[in-house]
Order: C-alpha cells, then structure tokens, then sequence
C-alpha cells in the first residue's frame, strides 16, 4: 500500500510516525511546498518527499492520503485525492468548504472519506460516556479548556499559522476537538447560550475567550470554557449529579471518581503504556491518534464504520458558527 502525507508540520510527522508503527511495510511519501520540511522527513524518517501532489502523482500509484495542511487548505486537497480514488484521512477542517462536493464525490468513487476526531478515541471519553450511563441520573459539568496562544507553537509566530486567521482561529479548533465527544457522551444540544469577549493584547482579530452554557436534549447541563489566554494549558472537567462525581485534569492519569459510599477519591486506572512525546504537554495521548488510524485502515478494508463522520462534523461545525456569531 502506497500512502501520501500531504503537510509535513507537526501533525504530519505524527502520522508518519503512527502510520510506520501501524505497518512498517507500507510506502508513505510526503508532500510539502517547505525544502525544509522535505529534507528533514526524508531524512528523519527515511521517505520520499514532493513538492506538489501533482509531482508524486505522476510517478507513484497512491493508495490512501493524510490531509495535514492548514485547514483552510483541505478542501481542496481532498477533492484532489477522491477524484482520483484515493482513500483520504483528514485532521479538522474547520470549515465546512465543499463538505457537501466531497462527501458526494466519495460515494460516487467508492472511497473513503475519513474525518478525525481524536477524543472520540480517547479511553478516559468512553469510560465518562460508560460511567455516565451507569449513574443514570441527570448530571451537570463544568469545562474548562484554555492555552496561551503563543504557547501552541512556541516555535513559530501565532499569526504564521492557522490560529491566526479568524476563519480557523484557535478558539475554533477548541470547539471543534471538544463538542464532538461532549455530544456523543451528553446527548445533541438543544440550547446554548454564549458569553464571549477580546480580553488579551494578542494580535488576533477575533473573541479569544468564551463562557458558553450548554443544555442538552438528555436533561445534562454544561458550562463550557473556551479560551487562547489562559497562561497555564488547562483542560478541567467537573461532572456532578446524585449518583456520580468525576474530575478529569486532561491527562492519561487524571480521571477521578468519588466513592461517596466510602467518601473517598479513586483515580482510574485506563492505561497499560501511555504514549507520549516530550515535546507535547501531558494532554496530549499518541495512544488515542494511534486508535484512529487503525479505524480508518479498518474502514478501509471494509471492517467496520468510522464513528465520526463529515456529515457529523458538518453539524457540529454548525454549531461553531452559532457560538461565535
């Protein structure tokens, strides 16, 4: 099998990795418009590098595509890929930029086309979803998700990636990794209401924090933090009712449950090896990456069905929109 990575920034050299530890008899190849970038995957990871698709396709018969570009970006890379049956697993898109083109593109080529959502293969999400179900009782949370926007690539300059641009501004991508799990574990919102401002002196031009109240169809509640100035990278979850009490600080380690019986606070215990890289904070799982690329090669081989969807992200990036407008 034949694989093109289009994008070789930090998200395409996880997939190249995770992809090589899937299958290290797969042929990935890369593209990217950075020499630099090129050079250094070839090296670091030993592949093939282009500088356009156009380039690889010419001479290699592609299989399967991982679209991790700038969002803004992937539409179309992606119709590229599909008009020539080729399978594409994409990260966020964040817009919904011929969703509708591609999503029929796909049934008519007979093609994958797979959307990521990471947290929906996180195994501390699916103990909350089945610790939620257990308790069968109305339940509210609080969650708070924040970083300081110069701290997510301390390398580079806010305003030279794509958390820059209002279109796919950081506190979009926010929204977008949370409320796809927050709805698959508390049920469809049926309302929101929003509190949003600029509270920073970041050079950005649009809301860098939101307070968003949340009511879903299931009778649950929520308050839903968002920001890009929180100087200390949170990620705090509170779930509170008659019959349960969890914390979640984000991290592999950090679910914790109340025993009220016994009055007393128990961390469980999800992991047999977590999969970390030093460079990322301790939020960051490879483990739950990892789980979506298997998903999506098992989708591919006609195994099972992807669990999200561009139909479903369709809907959430509805919702998005809501929020911010």
């Amino acid at each position: 099998m034949n694989i093109v990575v289009v994008g070789l920034g930090s998200m395409g050299k996880r997939r190249i990795r995770l992809i090589k530890k899937y299958d290290s008899n797969i042929e990935i190849y890369g593209v990217d418009n950075n020499q630099e970038r090129r050079e250094e995957c070839e090296k670091k990871y030993n592949i093939e590098a282009y500088s356009s698709l156009n380039d690889l396709f010419d001479k290699i018969k592609i299989n399967c595509a991982f679209v991790c570009t700038a969002p803004l970006s992937h539409s179309k890379i992606i119709t590229q890929c599909l008009e020539r049956k080729i399978h594409v697993f994409t990260e966020l898109n964040l817009v919904s930029d011929e969703y509708d083109k591609n999503i029929t593109l796909s049934k008519k080529n007979g093609v994958v086309l797979f959307m990521s959502s990471t947290f929906l293969y996180r195994e501390e999400i699916n103990k909350i979803r089945s610790l939620i179900n257990e308790a069968d009782c109305l339940l509210n949370y609080t969650y708070h998700v924040g970083q300081y926007l110069p701290d997510w690539h301390p390398w580079e300059n806010y305003n030279n990636f794509f958390v820059g641009n209002k279109r796919s501004n950081g506190c979009r991508e926010l929204f977008a990794i949370e409320l796809p799990w927050l709805i698959d574990v508390f049920g469809d919102i049926i309302k929101i209401d929003v509190v949003k401002s600029k509270m920073s002196n970041l050079n950005i031009n649009y809301n860098d924090n939101y307070l968003v109240m949340v009511q879903h169809a299931t009778g649950h509640k929520g308050v839903f933090i968002v920001d890009v100035v929180s100087r200390k990278a949170v990620r705090n979850l509170e779930i509170f009712g008659e019959k349960l009490f969890l914390q979640w600080d984000g991290s592999p380690e950090g679910l914790k449950i109340f025993d009220y019986h016994k009055k007393e606070e128990k961390t469980i215990q999800l992991y047999d090896k977590i999969d970390q890289l030093e460079q990322y904070s301790s939020f960051i799982v490879e483990n739950a990456y990892f789980n979506e690329i298997v998903s999506f090669f098992e989708t591919v081989n006609g195994n099972n069905e992807p669990i999200y969807s561009f139909e479903k992200d369709k809907s959430i990036l509805k919702i998005i929109d809501e929020i911010e407008a």
